[in-house]
């Protein structure tokens, strides 16, 4: 790993340095496919797709709009799924699939999930006779959007991730490079307990730590703010807590937690019961529902027994139901027996233990309220091949309330704070200007003793 900064303007800089953790698919992958692959099919030949690609050379597998359509959605699922090898109690990628993490220390892989959308790329929506036609990847010229009265929507915003708040973190006097970096990642592997391997997740750990540590000597030695989202927190969390605390008190000056499922979330069930699209069109649940259960993360955001009622169902069909406590029941039930062992082994102490062992840096925990979230699943007789009917709670729109404040029950000595944006949704606080102007606030705060030092 390599981290380039800059230190002749940040010497000087009455900044904080910040490093920004990204959530799950927050970043972009790059993969290469060797000559142990084995195709799905003809049009997942590893000199076929994507188009324009060297057969062994690198190519973004995340994010790729040709997965959009089913015949690449198959290659696609493929390429992503990992595997656990009880064995070796790790995971590994498919025979033949390298995967890397691009622009490891830089913001540029986490401002859009692909960036040549921003250039080319629109929504163009037609409303006609009660009717919403969406036609995809078309560049609308002026004549033809008055010709078929289609309102346009920039698929530079809609492909976005950090990009809305990078520019806002920019506009506060923050540099890209200087004292502000990206600490992205291959999002499909997770950390374990104690005790069990976890190479990819854990070399992260370790990347991350030169990164602060470089950070901070290349700004005068100020302690880094570290900004988070979503899955992103779950790492930040286990990486404080595997440092000293003396560690701690010279690299870190305060955590920013956005959206933050300390306790997981009952729409990963979802997930991994009959697949899930996350709202983008074209795209059949179970085509990527393979790939979606082989990630250890999303069995790192299986609902908690820590923080989720022991005797509400989360899931029910019509011959069981779920609580948190029924989990490797319900992994075998929907057709996924080898999560058990993974689940029971890697995930579980890794999250009982998670929540009783609070950073012990400053945290500022900020999270949408008040949007419809997922609480019950409810399949019928279909099983879980048809989407279920579901039954809302409060939370953030993906994860559950409870879930996003468990942290302050973590310990009496924890310093945090918890703001909470009513109608924010859990992707949407990295967008809207609202929410990004409470999160600007939080860091020209922990600014301001530097400039008040130097006055």
């Amino acid at each position: 790993m390599t981290v380039v900064t800059s230190a002749s303007a940040a010497k000087d800089s009455q900044l904080h340095p910040v490093i920004l953790i990204p959530g799950a698919g927050g970043n972009q992958l790059e993969a290469r496919l060797t000559a142990k692959y084995s195709p799905s099919g003809l049009l997942c030949n590893r000199c076929s797709f994507p188009l324009k690609k060297e057969c062994d050379g690198w190519f973004r597998i995340w994010f790729d709009p040709w997965v959009l359509l089913k015949p690449f959605a198959k290659c696609f699922n493929t390429r992503m799924t990992i595997y656990y090898d009880p064995d070796a109690d790790d995971y590994h990628n498919a025979p033949g699939v390298e995967t890397r993490v691009p622009h490891f220390g830089s913001t540029q892989s986490l401002l859009y999930l692909d960036p040549r959308l921003k250039y080319y790329a629109f929504f163009c929506i037609e409303y006609c006779s009660h009717r919403l036609a969406i036609l995809w990847n078309v560049v609308c010229n002026p004549f033809l959007r008055r010709f078929i009265n289609c309102k346009m929507l920039n698929f530079r915003r809609a492909t976005s991730y950090m990009e809305p708040l990078v520019t806002f973190l920019e506009e506060a006097g923050y540099t890209s490079g200087e004292n502000l970096f990206g600490a992205p990642y291959d999002f499909r592997y997770a950390l374990a307990a104690r005790g069990h391997p976890s190479e990819v997740a854990s070399k992260f750990l370790q990347d991350l730590r030169i990164l602060v540590e470089s950070s901070s000597r290349s700004n005068g030695g100020k302690p880094v703010i570290l900004l988070s989202h979503s899955l992103g927190g779950l790492f930040v969390l286990h990486f404080l807590n595997r440092n000293s605390n003396s560690w701690r008190q010279k690299y870190v000056k305060h955590w920013i937690a956005l959206s933050t499922p300390w306790g997981g979330t009952v729409d990963v069930m979802r997930t991994f019961a009959s697949g899930s699209t996350f709202g983008v069109p074209l795209v059949d649940p179970l085509v990527v529902r393979g790939h979606q259960r082989s990630s250890a993360t999303n069995l790192w955001l299986m609902p908690s027994p820590k923080v989720f009622n022991h005797t509400k169902p989360l899931v029910i069909t019509p011959d069981s139901s779920y609580d948190v406590l029924d989990i490797p029941r319900f992994l075998g039930d929907i057709g996924f027996p080898e999560g058990v062992q993974p689940y029971e082994m890697r995930v579980l102490p890794l999250v009982n233990a998670s929540l009783t062992a609070p950073p012990l840096v400053p945290v500022t925990c900020i999270t949408g309220s008040e949007v419809r979230t997922p609480e019950t699943l409810h399949y019928g007789d279909h099983g879980f091949y048809k989407s279920p009917e579901i039954e809302y709670g409060d939370g953030d729109g993906t994860v559950n309330m409870v879930s996003l404040l468990a942290l302050q029950s973590a310990s009496k000595d924890q310093i945090l704070e918890v703001i909470k944006l009513p109608g924010v949704t859990h992707t949407s606080i990295l967008k809207e200007e609202s929410s990004l102007h409470v999160i600007i606030r939080q860091i020209s705060s922990l600014n301001s003793h530097l400039s008040t030092t130097v006055s």
